[in-house]
């Protein structure tokens, strides 16, 4: 009896975490608009982008290194607003399509641009020296963005984030694929959470991920809109 209520114990955890990060694409489509979001922000965007507000609470801190080289903190970016994101520089799936929206999010900010930071923390600890992701966002495009910075550091710190994000990490080896909470948090100009995102693709029969282009762009004018309303 112990071993059967254990194994639905593990078979629910493992559908809650299926549901969160593998989120049906219809549902959120059609889902009702999430009170508390910004008048301005279009209820096809919400729910496209499964954008909630979160507890008007301080982001946790943290003290990585980027891309270039650079120690930089959390607190560091204070004054302007923050698109925080988590991403696997060997990733082949969601995290160039989420590269290609902070990209377009970068475009459509205009003048606000200089107010707003695009951040990623690494998810990979087996490859998390910063050749690792100075080469994926050279490779992504990445670096045409002024105020991008993809921070990475010793395992332990990055673990310290994702526990302090919510961010599940499940990493069998180094050659596996990285299976990892896909969410991106927006932070306002006073280091306070305000709201968060579920980014999200589509795959082909054989598994190559995908999102429609016109789903693609309405993500990076979201991702815009709600950095956008923050940094005013």
């Amino acid at each position: 009896m112990l071993a059967v209520i254990a194994a639905g114990l593990v078979f629910a955890v493992a559908f809650a975490f299926a549901v969160t990060v593998l989120r049906p694409h219809q549902s959120q489509l059609t889902a009702p608009r999430v009170s508390g979001i910004p008048a301005g922000v279009p209820t096809s965007l919400v729910n496209l982008m499964a954008l909630t507000p979160v507890p008007d609470v301080t982001a946790p801190g943290f003290t990585l290194t980027d891309q270039s080289g650079h120690t930089l903190s959390l607190a560091g970016f204070k004054g302007q607003a923050v698109v925080l994101e988590f991403m696997d520089p060997h990733c082949t799936d969601i995290c160039p399509i989420v590269s290609q929206e902070f990209i377009d999010a970068y475009h459509d900010l205009g003048p606000a641009a200089s107010h707003v930071v695009f951040v990623a923390v690494n998810v990979n600890a087996y490859h998390h020296g910063v050749a690792d992701i100075a080469g994926f966002s050279r490779e992504q495009r990445l670096t045409t963005i002024p105020s991008w910075h993809f921070l990475t550091g010793p395992v332990a710190s990055l673990q310290a984030v994702w526990k302090a994000y919510h961010v599940y990490v499940q990493a069998p080896g180094p050659n596996a694929d990285i299976v990892h909470t896909s969410v991106v948090y927006f932070i306002d100009p006073g280091g306070k959470e305000r709201f968060a995102a579920s980014p999200m693709a589509d795959h082909t029969q054989n598994g190559t991920a995908y999102l429609p282009l016109a789903e693609q762009a309405a993500w990076g004018h979201g991702l815009a809109l709600i950095a956008r309303q923050l940094a005013r």
